[in-house]
C-alpha cells in the first residue's frame, strides 16, 4: 500500500469517528511527528555494555561514605530477596 493509498483510509476511517476521539487521534499524531523529528535530529548510537568500562572504575572510590553505600547495599538487596 502506498502512502496516497495509506492517506486516504485513514481519511474514510477518520470520518466515522467521534470529535472527542479525533482530538485523541490529533494529540497522538503531534506526538508522533514530534518523536520523529526527535529522532531524526538525535541519532542513537546504542553499543550492548561489556561491563569494563564499570571495571576502569574499580579501586578509585572517593569520599567518605563507602561503608553507608555498602550498608545501603546489602539492606536494599536483602528486601528483593524476600
Amino acid at each position: 500500500m502506498n502512502n496516497l493509498d495509506l492517506q486516504q483510509q485513514i481519511t474514510e476511517e477518520l470520518s466515522t469517528i467521534t470529535v472527542d476521539n479525533l482530538k485523541i487521534i490529533a494529540e497522538f499524531v503531534k506526538f508522533i511527528k514530534q518523536k520523529q523529528e526527535i529522532d531524526l535530529l538525535e541519532p542513537i548510537n546504542y553499543r550492548r555494555a561489556s561491563g569494563s568500562s564499570i571495571l576502569s572504575h574499580a579501586g578509585t572510590w572517593e569520599g567518605d561514605d563507602l561503608e553507608e553505600c555498602l550498608e545501603l547495599m546489602y539492606q536494599t538487596s536483602a528486601a528483593w530477596r524476600k
